[in-house]
């Protein structure tokens, strides 16, 4: 099965789930929680993420989301993963 996420319409409501290489439960710890928050905000303000739900588990996190303003939805989930990973 493909890792890649596939999106048909960039204007739809999706469904995506990631986890922490290794399942590890790094979210247990409130500043890697609020890392990924920081990113959330972030994406919402400057790249055009609407999100309608989000749960962070302690080492995974599901996401419903909705490209706006013409963005396309791969690279916005890839730049939500890069500010995670280079803050």
């Amino acid at each position: 099965m493909s890792r890649n996420y596939k999106f048909h319409n960039p204007e739809d409501l999706y469904f995506i789930s990631f986890a922490v290489v290794g399942w590890l439960d790094v979210f247990t710890r409130n500043e890697y929680k609020d890392l990924f928050l920081e990113s959330l905000g972030y994406c919402q303000k400057n790249k055009g993420l609407e999100i309608h739900a989000w749960c962070i588990m302690t080492s995974h996190v599901h996401l419903v989301f909705r490209s706006i303003n013409g963005q396309n939805p791969e690279l916005l989930i890839g730049d939500l993963k890069y500010l995670q990973v280079n803050q």
